[in-house]
């Protein structure tokens, strides 16, 4: 039932919806520049991603209101019909850039592995919480939970969509790590990860191979396989220390950098601010991660801390491989900047991030 009690209005967590907010608005900046045209007055870029973004912040009011504990009674439920969602998607989804990851009706596409983010780490904290904080965690506890990542991480790799595969399984990772996972279980993950590992690279596209491939000497193809991360190493360095200034990236305006306003939207930015301006956005980043990380501390009871502490991790880690992969440090697997990247699925699901992370925090006063 959605209610805000008047005693939260007294704790809300304005640490955590300002930075959200902030790197939203440096965002909506950036794709203004990576999508700016002199023939136009303004960017529809903007224009929807700001829609989006108003959309996101009603949602997040919805997930603060609606009591955390309430909610993870329905945790299977909400998980199910995101399952559908993808079944769907695979049977009838919008196709674009090779993949099929979108469901439309009309000029609306919504994205359901964006929205499973959210799920899944709903799901496995409610899972999970009762046992959290033992010093062993039996195996055959974690199988219920292996099977619940699966399930959505083989359906969206069938789409194919590796990067939020692994921003998926990586929050995963870290809620499951904070509830109490042995150590020596990481190392039979990371045998069973083998396999899996193989099972993946099979079904992913050739160009999607090729990239993975090259990474260690892009170099080889700079034409080709290698073309991504050149472009955008060129576009991060010659911002240098000061930036060439907003509007005035010419890797950018030139057309050099691919999905300049999605994927690439780091390289965007480091060119026009340099490294201090991509410092500054690392602060913010931090600080957000941080204060996710504390409100998970923080939590009245283990589903709480739980729940924080996935939502945080895997905001955590989509924002590390986004920024890895952008400057070579890791492959290119095709993912986004968290609240800086274009995308409406992205920012409705971040939001609604964010109001499960005030939730959490709000309600630690209130029993």
């Amino acid at each position: 039932m959605l209610r805000i009690d008047r005693r939260l209005l007294t704790h809300i967590e304005w640490p955590l919806l300002v930075l959200a907010l902030l790197v939203t608005g440096v965002g909506l900046l950036t794709i203004l520049s990576a999508t700016y045209r002199a023939d136009q007055t303004f960017s529809p870029y903007v224009v929807r991603q700001a829609t989006w973004a108003g959309i996101g912040l009603v949602l997040m009011i919805i997930a603060i209101g609606v009591d955390y504990r309430e909610l993870s009674r329905y945790s299977y439920g909400i998980y199910g019909l995101l399952v559908l969602a993808l079944g769907l998607t695979l049977l009838m989804g919008v196709k674009g850039g090779g993949a099929r990851r979108w469901l439309g009706y009309g000029p609306v596409a919504l994205q359901p592995s964006e929205f499973m983010k959210v799920g899944l780490i709903l799901v496995l904290a409610h899972v999970l919480h009762r046992w959290a904080g033992e010093s062993r965690l039996p195996l055959r506890r974690l199988l219920g939970p292996t099977i619940l990542i699966a399930i959505p991480a083989l359906m969206i790799l069938k789409q194919p969509d590796l990067g939020t595969v692994i921003a998926l399984a990586m929050g995963a990772f870290t809620l499951m790590l904070v509830a109490g996972l042995p150590m020596r279980l990481l190392i039979v993950a990371a045998v069973v990860a083998i396999p899996f590992g193989k099972i993946a690279f099979d079904h992913l596209k050739p160009y999607q191979k090729n990239r993975l491939i090259s990474f260690r000497n892009p170099e080889a193809d700079p034409l080709g396989t290698g073309y991504h991360v050149l472009q955008s190493q060129i576009a991060i360095g010659s911002g240098q220390l000061h930036g060439k200034g907003y509007l005035n990236g010419t890797q950018n305006k030139l057309s050099f950098l691919p999905e300049q306003h999605t994927d690439f939207i780091f390289s965007v930015y480091a060119e026009e601010w340099g490294f201090l301006g991509a410092g500054a956005l690392l602060v913010l980043y931090l600080g957000l991660v941080l204060r996710g990380a504390y409100i998970a501390s923080r939590a009245r009871d283990n589903l709480g801390a739980l729940l924080a502490a996935g939502l945080t991790g895997t905001i955590f880690w989509q924002a590390v491989i986004n920024i890895g992969m952008t400057s070579g440090s890791l492959p290119v697997v095709g993912i986004t900047l968290p609240f800086l990247s274009y995308g409406g699925s992205s920012m409705l699901a971040l939001f609604t991030s964010v109001g499960l992370l005030m939730n959490v925090s709000m309600r630690r006063y209130t029993f």
